[in-house]
Order: C-alpha cells, then sequence, then structure tokens
C-alpha cells in the first residue's frame, strides 16, 4: 500500500464535499501537473491511503483521511470543451490525463496544520509538503510520516 496528500482548495471542493458524494467518492478531476499526473497514474492502486490537505485557506492543513478508490482512469474534462480543464491537444486514443476516484474515510479529529507540520521538519525528514518550492496537488508520504502525522491528530 502507498500513501499519498492530495491538496484541494475548500471553497472549490473539501473534504466535506467529499463526504455528502453518493457513495463519498469523487473521480479526482483536473489535475494537469505531469508529475502529479504520473503518480496517479504509475504509482496509486486502488486502497492507497490519502491525507486530504485543504490549501489556500485561513488555515491550511491536513483535514481528512481518504483512500483511492479506483484504477487511473482517462479525465473526461481533458475533452470537454466547455470544461475548464479541456485540453485541445489531448488525443482520445492516448489521453494526457488521467485521475482516480477518492473516497471518503473520515475527518481528522482535528486539522493538522500546516505551520505545526513545519515544526516537526526534523521528524518528518524529506516530507514533500515541507521541501521549499513544492506547489504540486499530489505528492508521495513514506509509511513512517504517516504514521507520524497520524499520531499528531491527538496531540
Amino acid at each position: 500500500m502507498n500513501y499519498w496528500l492530495m491538496k484541494s482548495e475548500p471553497d472549490a471542493f473539501g473534504i466535506d464535499d467529499l463526504k455528502q458524494r453518493p457513495k463519498k467518492t469523487e473521480p479526482w478531476d483536473g489535475v494537469r501537473n505531469y508529475q502529479a499526473r504520473n503518480f496517479m497514474r504509475d504509482e496509486m492502486q486502488k486502497g492507497d491511503q490519502i491525507f486530504f490537505y485543504h490549501s489556500n485557506c485561513k488555515v491550511p492543513g491536513i483535514v481528512g483521511i481518504a483512500e483511492v478508490a479506483s484504477a487511473p482512469y482517462p479525465d473526461p474534462t481533458q475533452f470537454d470543451p466547455d470544461s475548464k480543464y479541456f485540453d485541445p491537444k489531448s488525443n482520445p486514443d492516448d489521453p494526457r490525463w488521467v485521475l482516480v476516484d477518492v473516497k471518503y474515510k473520515r475527518h481528522l479529529k482535528r486539522v493538522i496544520p500546516l505551520g505545526e507540520i513545519k515544526d516537526h521538519a526534523d521528524a518528518l525528514a524529506d516530507f514533500a509538503l515541507t521541501r521549499r518550492g513544492n506547489r504540486l496537488s499530489i505528492m508521495p508520504v513514506t509509511a513512517e510520516q504517516w504514521d507520524y502525522l497520524l499520531g499528531m491528530e491527538n496531540a
């Protein structure tokens, strides 16, 4: 099993939105960064665990847990000219962009704010979220980092 952190802006789609979806599941569409796409396409597997992270908000941080609920498949928004994620260069026979379905598991007991995560940088060695200049919306989390961050939930 792999572990991930996936960022979303709560004003656009937050953990509460995911919880309210039918079957508490939603396609994670609109990823238009090649490295994030490659994580979904090449490494994510059904059952992988996800930290749901709220970004670009008053208190950015980890707010909940979700899981990968499908194998990767082509993101249909890349072919929709009315979508803000439309990509005219993407070919239906060889799609450029993929997505996975994400399923809500639970809210954390409390938000683990980014500032607090940064205070634990020594214990979270090489954590992608706190690496300078890292703005990816999807990033891997090691099992050790996962366990450490989950332990912070009860702090």
